[in-house]
């Protein structure tokens, strides 16, 4: 479905990444992953303006186009009891200035049916305690994405998918944790990569500015004391 297409992609070392990797690998794409970790195209700090400009450079060496850009990495550094200033504004620049630096050093080598889709997370509207690090990163990526779909309506479409609980080390789980979701179980990594191959195709060309939730009903569902198997302990 997506032979010979060149895919940005953010991130793609492991986790939700790795997987969006092999299936955009196994449907013909070829992937430019950029990671701190190692991986088969760039190694690098995306936080780092120069990184940005060497990867991009790269890619349009390589293959003088980009078709779909992935933004997916982030990060924590805690929150307002952990986090200092530099920790705060690193997270932002992994998961917010990235984001932003790439489309625009990217703008003018998209093609015509270009997409972008960046890897939000249900913490755009819900949190646990000192997290305020990724949860301001997720709240700014769901919003640039609005933005960035107006600014470049009619040439590229930008979605977002705000991912819940997903398993990424092959874990099973059974009981509340299960039942703690509507759909009956944890995520797993599939359940994104899945969304995000269909925001690249042609099924997806009038969506736009869009940010999709995929947690299992997760954010739908009330619990309180002793329901679902969660038990309140002081």
């Amino acid at each position: 479905m997506f032979k010979d297409r060149v895919v940005v992609l953010t991130g793609g070392a492991k986790g939700i990444g790795r997987k969006i990797a092999e299936d955009f690998k196994r449907n013909g794409a070829k992937v430019c992953i950029v990671d701190k970790e190692d991986n088969d195209y760039f190694v690098g700090d995306i936080a780092e303006e120069s990184v940005l400009r060497e990867f991009t450079e790269k890619v349009i060496s390589d293959y003088g186009r980009v078709d779909f850009l992935i933004n997916n990495a982030c990060l924590s550094k805690g929150g307002i009891f952990s986090c200092d200033y530099e920790e705060f504004n690193y997270v932002l620049r992994t998961g917010v200035t990235a984001p932003f630096m790439l489309v625009k050093l990217f703008l003018d080598h998209f093609a015509e049916d270009g997409s972008i889709v960046n890897i939000s997370s249900t913490r755009d509207r819900m949190s646990q305690r000192d997290t305020e690090s990724y949860t301001a990163a997720k709240g700014g990526i769901a919003s640039l994405t609005h933005g960035l779909a107006v600014s470049l309506s009619g040439k590229i479409r930008v979605n977002s998918i705000s991912p819940g609980w997903i398993e990424t080390a092959d874990m099973e789980y059974s009981g509340s944790n299960n039942s703690q979701h509507p759909a009956g179980r944890v995520g797993r990594p599939e359940d994104i990569s899945n969304m995000v191959m269909y925001l690249c195709s042609d099924a997806a060309s009038f969506i736009t500015g869009e940010n999709i939730t995929i947690d299992g009903g997760m954010t739908r569902l009330m619990i309180y004391n002793n329901d679902q198997g969660w038990t309140y302990e002081d």
